[in-house]
């Protein structure tokens, strides 16, 4: 079975205020369109509260990741998958170590059946996917799968995850995820450049971010319900997504950066133990409109190291082809043209701006930050994706 969430801010059960139950009637008429409606769910996972319960994902996240959910396989036997399995004691080591994962308070002989579960299900997809690497934080990803949606269905989203959004970090080396983790100082340096300089002077690097990447968050996040959230976002969105988050919640804490030490001990001590309080809606919105402004094809020459085509962010499109055709532009306008109805004080985020994209952004009303990343993932992740030289290291 899966885990029910509990009410989040006030939205739950009959608590839910007439705008979410809006939101509800409106995501499953997507679901029930036929043709599904995979942009307007897309735009669902983004918009404010996400998805908003766990009976709703367990519906929508098949749909985002293309699985179909009348044939799905049958669970993972546990025995035969564990029976020489160059993997199984790691994972036993870091499923046994993920006590904190799972919700206060369950009793232990269910945690345990979890846990086995949780094995089964990384063992089955490394198994069937041999190009694939275990690394640590993977089961951190797949925990919230089986927490939120059950041991069968979590197999299969699971597995499309690690061949898709996940492969990078699934590769035999770290070079593609330290690809990934490279966009994170660019981004920072288009918002704030003494922020950046202030780390780079530090000599902080990235890998302060590396267990927020690799989990999706899942590992540095106490509170359920945030991390649930963020799968809804990273679902919606190309598989870069996450690095932009990532670079959000550092500009978030620009005044604790730049009061700090300018040491590598002292700058890496701090972002390092992440906030649980973070305003989380504001910081999807702000993560989304980032895309937009800088695409990865604008920060590509200053992040990437490698060839784009051995990347999952180069391979988005698979997840793309149920929705391009469902283009979100005349709602995102709308959305524009309601929201400086009255008001103009939005103001652009930047302090390094880029005319031409500028110009852009006006022309296309992409100044509203949840509009500007739907119409990002929805549209057509081919224009952002990183067809591009890699040349960062020589």
């Amino acid at each position: 079975m899966a885990r029910r969430s509990p009410p989040r801010n006030g939205v739950g059960g009959h608590d839910f205020d007439s705008k979410k139950k809006r939101k509800v009637a409106e995501i499953y008429q997507a679901l029930n369109s036929d043709p599904i409606d995979v942009a307007a769910l897309r735009r669902m996972a983004i918009s404010e509260g996400g998805l908003l319960t766990d009976e709703i994902r367990c519906k929508v996240w098949p749909k985002l990741l293309s699985v179909n959910t009348d044939d799905l396989p049958p669970l993972p036997a546990g025995k035969e998958l564990r029976e020489d399995n160059k993997d199984y004691q790691q994972v036993l080591l870091d499923v046994r170590r993920s006590l904190r994962r799972f919700p206060p308070g369950m009793p232990d002989d269910q945690r345990e059946g979890l846990q086995e579960d949780l094995i089964n299900i990384i063992l089955h997809v490394l198994k069937r996917n041999p190009q694939l690497h275990y690394y640590q934080g993977y089961h951190d990803i797949v925990v919230t799968f089986l927490l939120v949606v059950g041991d069968r269905l979590a197999t299969a989203l699971v597995e499309k995850l690690s061949t898709h959004h996940l492969r990078d970090f699934m590769d035999p080396t770290m070079d593609n995820t330290k690809h990934i983790l490279n966009y994170l100082m660019p981004i920072i340096d288009q918002v704030n450049p003494e922020v950046h300089d202030f780390m780079q002077s530090a000599e902080v690097g990235t890998i302060f971010a590396l267990s927020w990447l690799i989990t999706w968050f899942g590992h540095v996040l106490s509170d359920f319900r945030h991390v649930v959230r963020l799968y809804d976002f990273f679902l919606a969105c190309h598989p870069l997504m996450p690095i932009y988050f990532a670079a959000v919640i550092v500009l978030y804490r620009k005044q604790e950066v730049l009061n700090c030490e300018c040491d590598m001990a002292s700058v890496h001590h701090l972002l390092s133990q992440i906030p649980q309080d973070l305003p989380y809606e504001a910081l999807i919105s702000k993560a989304g409109d980032l895309f937009v402004q800088f695409p990865p094809s604008e920060l590509a020459k200053e992040a990437a190291q490698q060839q784009a085509e051995r990347t999952a962010a180069s391979t988005f499109k698979d997840f793309e082809l149920a929705s391009v055709q469902q283009r979100p532009d005349t709602v995102l306008r709308q959305r524009f043209r309601e929201r400086f109805q009255g008001e103009e004080r939005t103001k652009s985020i930047l302090t390094k701006p880029r005319t031409n994209r500028f110009v852009k952004l006006a022309v296309m009303g992409l100044t509203v930050a949840l509009g500007a990343a739907a119409l990002a993932v929805v549209k057509s992740a081919l224009e952002w994706a990183p067809k591009f030289e890699l040349q960062i290291f020589p």
